[in-house]
């Protein structure tokens, strides 16, 4: 089976992959987007789908439910380790906006919505450690700690091991970001802490690069080496971050990312050997374009897909998540049949805060949406269409405002374009389709289009500069939105939401 790199085209970040069931099973960073903490399965390491979510929400409150001025962007889910351990399923993460640390459980990894169990304080970019017949969560920033568990994995154990197990490399050694993003091991009698770093410039070469740490015991000393450090010539954007995979094939395999400009950040299938018990990581240290292995080819459901909203019950494909918590009454795929319906029950002041706004990822090198909607039942004040969805956001879609329907497009930068219906010959509010272009090879730019019949589609405005930002810190993905600015209770219907690349 050949495997091309990258071996997913998609925001899929702070990876961590374990065996079981004859299956591998990946957890990925959603942060925001309900449900969340995605689970992956494959049988071949390329070809993944998703099979469950950990959680439904996180919390009910004002930032994940996008109120009174509060939002959980950039925070929510991060970096969740997984753990196969005495026939139990564990998911650990941190949670920043609320200052805690997750650990779910379940006995049926392809069951979404597992039990949860609350840490105070956040355990930073942790990884469970199974040592000694103990259990552990490694974590910290430059600073790295321990912290043992109770039996059950519910909670920290009361007289507990919890200290500082090393200082990594700082400033003043020419490091701008210290280890960090925990993967922990077990081996051949070793220890084996795989980390990020990333060197200040003029030093190293001055991008992201993985680490290691081993030592026989937790009381004696680490030792650290470099164990990759590639950018498979793209800009210098280091390729690191992930976790060290034993396959069912006895050969063994790194999954690392990269971050990739606006589609988010990209995971990358990297062969890997040991040598005197040292991890050693790519083809003479690079990254194959592509890869041979021994394994059959198991293909699986995709990753993005399109979808007719034709569902006989309120239930989602996997592949797509809310941003923010959901209003569960605001939408249906059952109030009108064929449709996905978006009913406006929150006042919005642009997409940021808008409700129910239902997301897909997107893939490089191109994404292409195409959506039909009905917007006959929008109210004077209401908005819904198509995004282009981050934090330099674009949307295009049908608005209304005294009466009169508009073809209208919005950005983040206050750029907003409009083309009234009365100037439109054709136009039928019941019947308007928007497109937008994802092209990602060319500079991150989005195109936005519009089509009164379903044949003709014209460019409105100038092309969307995409760019990754850290304030919302996902990959951009396409959304379906419908949001009131005035009044309440106006509403959407879109059907056939059609993927293409």
């Amino acid at each position: 089976m050949k495997v091309i790199n990258p071996v997913l085209k998609m925001d899929m970040p702070d990876m961590d992959v374990i065996k079981a069931n004859g299956y591998y099973y990946m957890v990925s960073t959603t942060m925001f987007f309900m449900p969340g903490g995605p689970i992956l399965r494959s049988k071949d390491l390329k070809n993944w789908e998703i099979v469950s979510y950990i959680f439904d929400t996180i919390a009910d409150n004002d930032i994940h439910n996008l109120k009174n001025g509060k939002n959980a962007y950039g925070a929510g889910q991060w970096a969740t380790s997984l753990a196969y351990h005495n026939g139990i399923f564990y998911a650990a993460f941190v949670c920043n906006d609320l200052k805690k640390t997750f650990i779910y459980s379940t006995d049926d990894i392809e069951k979404s919505f597992w039990k949860q169990h609350e840490l105070d304080g956040i355990f930073h970019d942790m990884s469970f450690l199974f040592w000694d017949n103990r259990v552990f969560l490694v974590y910290g920033n430059g600073d790295i700690f321990i912290a043992e568990l109770n039996a059950d994995l519910t909670g920290l154990k009361e007289d507990g091991l919890k200290k500082l197990l090393f200082s990594t490399p700082g400033k003043d050694d020419g490091i701008m970001l210290r280890c960090e993003g925990c993967r922990a091991y077990v081996r051949n009698g070793y220890i084996y802490l795989c980390f990020i770093e990333w060197p200040s410039e003029g030093n190293g070469n001055f991008r992201r690069r993985e680490i290691c740490y081993r030592s026989k015991t937790l009381e004696s000393p680490f030792e650290r080496q470099i164990i990759f450090d590639d950018d498979m010539g793209d800009n210098n954007r280091g390729i690191a971050q992930g976790v060290l995979i034993e396959g069912y094939d006895n050969k063994w395999y790194s999954m690392l990312f990269q971050d990739h400009g606006a589609v988010g950040r990209i995971p990358y299938l990297i062969p890997m050997t040991w040598e005197n018990d040292w991890p050693v990581i790519g083809v003479d240290g690079k990254t194959p374009e592509e890869l041979d292995i021994p394994m059959n080819e198991v293909p699986t459901a995709p990753l993005v897909t399109s979808d007719s909203f034709n569902h006989f019950s309120d239930k989602m494909l996997l592949q797509f998540q809310w941003n923010h918590n959901p209003i569960k009454e605001g939408w249906s795929f059952t109030e009108r049949p064929g449709y996905l319906r978006l009913k406006n029950m929150q006042l919005a002041t642009s997409i940021m805060d808008a409700r129910n706004t239902l997301t897909e990822r997107t893939v490089t090198p191109k994404s292409v949406y195409t959506i039909e909607g009905d917007f006959s039942g929008l109210k004077d004040g209401d908005y819904a269409g198509l995004t282009a969805f981050m934090g330099r956001f674009g949307t295009i879609g049908v608005s209304k405002e005294n009466g009169e329907f508009f073809i209208t497009l919005k950005r983040f930068d206050g750029v907003e374009k409009k083309i009234a219906a009365s100037e439109l010959q054709g136009f039928n509010a019941e019947n308007v389709w928007f497109r937008i272009v994802f092209d990602f090879e060319n500079d991150d730019k989005a195109y936005f289009y519009y089509s009164v019949d379903g044949s003709e589609f014209i460019q409105l405005g100038d092309a969307l500069e995409m760019a990754f930002t850290l304030d919302v810190f996902v990959g951009y993905r396409i959304g379906v939105f419908s949001y009131g600015t005035k009044e309440l209770g106006g509403m959407a219907d879109f059907r056939n939401l059609i993927f293409t690349t």
